[in-house]
């Protein structure tokens, strides 16, 4: 991997930025009242995506945002002019991370919208949101953030409406939980914008369902299926106070001998906040027979299981069987550098869901700094050790003795950095690994194995509670 050309700067990329920042800052003081500051940051966007295929809605959306009598669709366009400026800095991050890599990425599929979905939910939570962007964040208060409960409860019943529905759910609860608005010190200008305009567009008819039209050809076109052999990388667990993700990242190898392509396999569950450390891994264990063979370091044999046109694996444990032993660095030397990545949805181009498998050798440590950096042929590479899960024997301090490492490259706060999956270092004269997931199959660590039995006696607790409540 070639670290300078990840060091170099990104043509225009500070302008499209600053663009987006200007636009955040007129959503905090809202569209109620618009200020002169307000009306530049509105030119500013319009500004940015003038040679753009939307840049007329857009001017015209910013015009009548200034004066202050911007309607539905003028906000609709604002949001998706905000959100085509970050696809724009998406497909160059993405394109500086292929050259980088060298490895090929396949097209990505056109839009299609799908069936249009009932109108007036739709009309429902689009109204909440273009009344959350007339308010501000400034202007938030506890009784603006409570109408968004009704809208869930409209929207959750539906399986199609579900994704917008928890997006505002959470955004509404973010909100919520910082009312007044007007007492904030600080606010998450660039997250509140993100979940606001994201919202914007899932409310325009057939955006949901072209969103999870892959997932659902998938899972009925055998030509999406996928049959062969599937090597493990790591494992990237994201947890929160009330649920936790595991996301498998893996290099799938056809057996028609086609080309090697990088797929993903997640897994979710709910989780009480009692439930810490290493005990989140039998909450998902038992849904996800592929965390088991990650952890093992075993490779799995697929038989037409499912894929999304952007490599996310629809999994079915009666689709895979384990397969033998599969070492994380073997395949990384092996197959990273000619596999094939995958596609983006259109909707879904944003430079934070950037999370590129690779390999780094030949580097020397620096932990002189506030933060770790692999020094690569004279480069700095920021190693996020902040990402490394607590429940697994990767350390930050394994990661600063390491000599090898397979780690997810993201951008992050305008440069890229390396969140570590697995490392490799010389212990007693002999390749030590450790990796994120090495814990997801069970484990025979003694503080380890503690938190897993505490967890299992507070689900266990929890649900006999549940099930007295449901009783009574």
């Amino acid at each position: 991997m070639r670290a300078d050309l990840l060091a170099a700067e990104l043509p225009d990329l500070d302008e499209a930025l600053a663009a987006v920042d200007a636009f955040d800052e007129v959503l905090a003081g809202g569209l109620l009242r618009p200020q002169p500051a307000q009306a530049a940051g509105l030119n500013a966007l319009a500004d940015a995506v003038a040679g753009s295929p939307i840049a007329a809605l857009v001017a015209e959306a910013a015009e009548k945002a200034a004066a202050g009598v911007a309607g539905e669709e003028h906000l609709v366009a604002l949001a998706a002019g905000r959100t085509a400026l970050f696809g724009a800095v998406h497909d160059a991050v993405l394109a500086r991370v292929d050259e980088a890599t060298g490895r090929p990425r396949e097209a990505a599929p056109p839009f299609e919208p799908g069936a249009p979905l009932p109108v007036n939910l739709l009309a429902s939570a689009r109204a909440w949101l273009c009344d959350v962007a007339r308010a501000g964040w400034r202007g938030m208060d506890h009784e603006l953030a409570a109408t968004a409960a009704p809208v869930v409860s409209a929207l959750l019943p539906s399986a199609e409406l579900r994704r917008l529905a928890v997006l505002l759910d959470g955004f509404a609860a973010e909100l919520a939980a910082s009312c007044p608005g007007r007492t904030l010190e600080q606010i998450p200008l660039r997250r509140w914008a993100d979940l606001w305009a994201r919202g914007m567009l899932l409310t325009q008819p057939g955006a949901i369902a072209a969103a999870g039209a892959a997932a659902e050809s998938a899972a009925g076109a055998a030509s999406t299926a996928l049959t062969g052999r599937l090597l493990p990388l790591g494992v990237d667990l994201h947890e929160h106070a009330t649920g936790v993700q595991a996301q498998v990242h893996a290099v799938f190898e056809p057996a028609d001998g086609g080309p090697a392509r990088l797929v993903r396999a997640s897994v979710s569950a709910p989780k009480p906040d009692t439930v810490v450390g290493a005990g989140a891994w039998q909450l998902l264990r038992p849904h996800l027979s592929l965390l088991a063979a990650a952890g093992e370091g075993r490779a799995m044999e697929l038989t037409g299981m499912p894929v999304t046109d952007e490599g996310d694996l629809l999994w079915s444990d009666d689709r895979a069987h384990v397969g033998e032993s599969a070492d994380v660095f073997t395949t990384a030397r092996v197959a990273l550098p000619a596999v094939r990545s995958g596609a983006t949805a259109p909707l879904d181009r944003h430079p934070t869901r950037i999370a590129e498998p690779v390999l780094v050798e030949g580097y020397t440590v620096d932990g002189s700094g506030a933060e770790v950096a692999f020094v690569i042929g004279g480069e700095r590479l920021a190693v996020d050790t902040g990402r490394v899960p607590a429940a697994s024997p990767l350390t930050p301090q394994a990661v600063a003795g390491s000599r090898a490492c397979v780690g997810l490259l993201r951008w992050d706060a305008g440069r890229f950095r390396l969140q570590p999956l697995a490392v490799q270092s010389a212990a007693k004269s002999k390749a030590a690994v450790a990796q994120a997931g090495a814990w997801a199959g069970g484990t025979s660590d003694k503080n380890a194995a503690k938190a897993e039995k505490a967890a299992t006696d507070a689900v266990t607790v929890l649900r006999e509670r549940a099930g007295r409540l449901l009783r009574s």
